[in-house]
């Protein structure tokens, strides 16, 4: 920075010295756009996201509805949708789910009328909010609280083997938050394992390693750029109990803490490094916590509860 004494910025009114430079004029500011009607991240004014429309008026939460999706159930104006992203109005389009119409609209109605529950899944109940082979789901458990009309659907997913916490709702942006792996909102489990671990097993099981979904690993095929392998590990294991036993090689009870799940990740991790499961737990979901929730029983949240869920994920 120059000095005020610096020759090039004193009054210079002598025959043969350089003027004072002048001050550059910034250019004026180009206006931005208004929040008020901008389009939602890159959509046309007005619109939303097919899927997040879907899960706001109740169909399913945001990932099972982009299932739907790509699985061609859904049309929009009669045109069966398989791509995303695809953007709709609530108050102009026509969505269909297997030839059903969905009503978009009715969502509006339900703004401050949410419903939370959390609910302790029994294994072999599985995790989503309808089947089509008529077996026993987790929507199930809590059907007889919901009030005509309205409809909650899973946050995420426990295997049918895997037993304990599930948050059910119809907070459309709660779920997909809560969900998405930006948010780092972990997941507590205490999980039963044949066989005793060791340190280079718990090390292997932080460091992480990759899985192939066969989801990912189709989508890669389709598209021609291989992959489809997902880096996977544990955000915190501890070793709660062990037994040995020279006959079954023994039990350990582990804690372990996921911040970003995969389909059966915890069975597969610990799959990979000759662990077998015997029991699966979810016993916390972030701030919520399964308690002294007995095996299909369920109990709405508490204002305080929701609220710590919303603040986890900066609603």
């Amino acid at each position: 920075m120059s000095q005020p004494d610096d020759p090039r910025f004193r009054s210079t009114s002598a025959a043969g010295k350089r003027p004072a430079p002048r001050p550059r004029r910034r250019a004026p500011d180009k206006p931005r756009a208004a929040a008020a009607g901008r389009p939602e991240e890159g959509g046309p004014p007005g619109a939303e996201r097919l899927q997040k429309v879907l899960a706001d008026a109740g169909v399913a939460s945001r990932r099972d509805c982009e299932m739907a999706i790509r699985a061609g159930r859904i049309r929009v104006n009669g045109k069966t949708i398989r791509e995303l992203p695809c953007w709709v109005r609530a108050d102009n389009d026509l969505v269909e789910l297997d030839g059903e119409i969905v009503d978009i609209t009715r969502r509006r109605r339900f703004d401050q009328a949410y419903l939370y529950f959390a609910a302790n899944k029994p294994k072999g109940v599985i995790s989503t909010a309808r089947d089509p082979e008529g077996r026993a789901h987790v929507v199930g458990l809590v059907s007889a609280a919901l009030p005509r009309g309205q409809r909650v659907y899973p946050v995420g997913r426990l295997d049918g083997d895997s037993t304990g916490l599930v948050l059910l709702t119809n907070d459309g942006e709660l779920a997909h938050r809560l969900a998405h792996p930006r948010y780092g909102v972990s997941k507590d489990y205490r999980v039963t394992v044949e066989g005793v671990l060791n340190a280079e097993i718990i090390a292997s099981l932080k460091r992480g390693m990759y899985l192939a979904d066969s989801s990912a690993i189709a989508r890669s095929k389709a598209s021609g750029r291989g992959g489809g392998a997902k880096r996977a590990a544990v955000e915190s294991l501890r070793v709660l109990k062990s037994s040995k036993d020279r006959r079954t090689g023994g039990l350990s009870l582990l804690a372990i803490t996921l911040s970003e799940g995969q389909n059966r990740e915890i069975r597969r991790l610990l799959a990979r490094v000759g662990l077998k499961v015997r029991k699966l737990e979810r016993v916390s979901i972030g701030p919520l916590h399964l308690k002294s929730l007995k095996p299909g029983a369920f109990r709405a949240l508490t204002p305080t509860e929701i609220a710590a869920l919303r603040k986890a994920v900066l609603i």
